[in-house]
């Protein structure tokens, strides 16, 4: 981290979503606090726009494997036999 509070831009990558969620709450509770110069305001900024990507990532994977889930099972079910037929 920075003596702002700010991490690198190389650690963004690799912050899970939780991680990335909780450090973005803290950033955007110091803008609204205020007493923060120019200069660190826009890099808080800068700083929670990467944290707002990161965990916009983690939720899109997270929707594409929720929407492969729920089309899995009616994929099958259109391809074989129709639910509750037995012969």
């Amino acid at each position: 981290m920075t003596d702002d509070g700010t991490a690198t831009t190389g650690a963004t990558s690799t912050l899970g979503y939780e991680q990335a969620r909780d450090e973005l709450i803290e950033v955007v509770r110091r803008l609204e606090a205020g007493g923060t110069t120019l200069e660190e305001s826009l890099a808080l900024w800068e700083r929670g726009e990467e944290l707002a990507k990161v965990c916009r990532h983690w939720l899109e994977g997270a929707r594409a494997r929720l929407d492969a889930a729920l089309a899995g099972p009616a994929e099958a079910r259109d391809g074989g036999e129709p639910a509750g037929d037995d012969g």
